[in-house]
């Protein structure tokens, strides 16, 4: 549909986590062209071009506690599978689709979609890309998520290392497209608050071990009792018994419950990550997501060195961007300083440059969108040709053959789950939960015996 139509474009965004549904909806907001879009829906403000959600079932669906903390609103939302999300589109017309997944989930969307639209002129542009930092399996990630009509990198540096990925293996590397994440904002830091308030932005996966994560709990309630005039929080991404885009094992609210006697001036504290920002004085992580956020706001911001400068914590990824520094060193009152060099190639955009951010991947949309007889057909790298034995087995997780076409009993999707398949779901999935945070913990510990 060409930008020029008052008609407002229709979306589809579809992820399989609360924060990858927000980093989609968000994405959407900022990348259709056209004066209808309102940029930055991150007060929880509608946009004005239609927007309907599909949350892709599975062990990291989002409850309604969760969807309610990202607060962006679509005009519907519900859960799917794959297959019926594939039919859904085959009957649907829309615009723009965004895949907000991890890369195995994108890759059988993009052939499942191949082949729902074969013969179709009148497919949307697909969109794709990262949640946030990308740190691990970056070859991998790639390429799953090559067939999309627009990879997005989210900084300078994660374009030029996404082109020559694709550049590498002989893909088509022009579907790259640099851009932000579309979850920075918020009021620029301009001094102390009273209290003076420390944050520590936890993640689910990252350190993964009982020892690690005690240590930065212990760490976080130390600081707090040394500095008794700060208010120091511990940011949780969920709630015991939800799951986020990572599996949490091991909670820091379960580890805290064994603390005893809490210092005053410390909180535990769920919400939206910006509205905390907005009374932050200092935001420590290990190598979270909220660091990028923090630094656009230009809040001191710490990445922890204490377990070691890692890939496996991610925080190798802020070499030089003069924020790694050790719970010694805040404890003795250190106050870091980004390089600005460093955060210009990071997509930080801390000088003002955020609000033209995404106009490359808009412009590229609405040509896209005006191309004379309709977009071409999707052509992922991944083929039963290049990958014969690897893509079978990402296509069969989501029931769908080696072609893209769903697999004999996959699951209904002409009719919505009747009250026993609806019970089933919820205790199978409450099943899995329980055995990730309770029952695997225990089995470690013994088989450590």
């Amino acid at each position: 549909m060409p930008p020029s139509t008052t008609k407002p474009p229709r979306i589809a965004v579809l992820a399989d986590s609360d924060t990858r549904w927000k980093w989609g909806a968000l994405t959407a907001g900022r990348i259709v062209p056209g004066p209808t879009m309102e940029a930055g829906p991150l007060d929880g403000t509608q946009v004005t071009a239609a927007l309907d959600g599909f949350l892709l079932r599975g062990r990291a669906t989002p409850t309604p506690r969760q969807l309610a903390e990202v607060g962006v609103r679509a005009d519907s939302l519900r859960e799917v599978t794959a297959v019926e999300f594939l039919r859904t589109m085959e009957r649907e017309r829309y615009d723009v689709l965004v895949l907000s997944l991890v890369g195995g989930g994108t890759q059988a969307m993009l052939h499942g979609l191949a082949r729902a639209f074969e013969g179709r002129a009148d497919r949307p542009v697909i969109v794709t890309g990262y949640v946030g930092v990308v740190y691990e399996k970056l070859a991998d990630g790639l390429l799953l998520r090559h067939g999309a009509d627009l990879v997005l990198a989210n900084s300078r540096q994660d374009a030029d290392r996404f082109r020559a990925v694709y550049d590498g293996v002989g893909a088509d590397s022009s579907t790259v497209t640099e851009v932000a994440l579309p979850f920075l904002g918020g009021t620029p830091y301009t001094g102390e608050h009273d209290p003076y308030t420390v944050v520590f932005a936890a993640q689910p996966s990252v350190p993964d071990s009982r020892t690690d994560r005690t240590y930065l709990l212990d760490r976080l309630i130390r600081h707090a009792r040394l500095h008794p005039e700060r208010e120091v929080l511990l940011k949780l991404r969920s709630k015991p018994g939800e799951h986020t885009t990572h599996i949490e094992e091991l909670p820091y609210q379960k580890l805290a419950q064994r603390h005893g006697e809490l210092p005053p001036n410390f909180r535990l504290v769920y919400g939206n990550m910006g509205e905390v920002l907005d009374r932050t004085d200092l935001l420590v992580t290990v190598s979270s997501t909220a660091a990028l956020e923090s630094l656009h706001r230009r809040i001191p911001t710490v990445v922890l060195t204490d377990l070691g400068i890692r890939e496996t914590l991610g925080n190798h990824h802020f070499t030089g961007s003069g924020c790694l520094a050790s719970w010694e060193q805040l404890d003795a009152g250190h106050r870091p300083e980004a390089d600005e060099a460093w955060t210009a190639r990071q997509g930080v955009c801390a000088d003002g440059t955020y609000a033209t951010a995404f106009d490359a991947a808009r412009e590229r949309i609405a040509k896209l969108l005006a191309t004379p007889g309709g977009l071409p057909p999707i052509t992922p790298y991944y083929t039963p040709v290049t990958a014969p034995g690897y893509l079978p087995g990402i296509l069969a997780r989501h029931h769908l053959g080696p072609d893209g076409t769903p697999l004999p009993g996959a699951p209904a999707h002409d009719r919505d789950p009747g009250p026993v398949r609806q019970i089933v779901r919820r205790a199978a999935r409450g099943a899995y939960r329980h055995g990730v945070q309770r029952v695997a913990p225990v089995i470690r510990r013994m088989g450590e015996l």
